[in-house]
């Protein structure tokens, strides 16, 4: 067996593509939208508002981001 087969793959290898893709929101980021403002010209696609309020989480249907909700909930109207 050699080294490279000993040796366990790190963190980094194992975690899965979208983990860096988990963005915590506060009431003052709402309404979302995705792509975030100021994100980089590559990562854009058509701007979508997604609802995170309703389960505190939801995904971007485009880019797969994962958006959580940390804050207090807003006051409805």
């Amino acid at each position: 067996m050699s080294e490279t087969e000993r040796t366990p793959p790190s963190a980094a290898q194992e975690a899965p593509a979208d983990a860096e893709r988990v963005v915590p929101l506060g009431a003052a980021d709402l309404p979302l939208t995705c792509p975030r403002p100021g994100a980089p010209l590559w990562a854009r696609h058509p701007r979508v508002f997604l609802d995170v309020t309703t389960t505190g989480e939801v995904t971007c249907p485009y880019c797969s981001a994962h958006y959580i909700f940390t804050g207090e909930a807003p006051k409805r109207h």
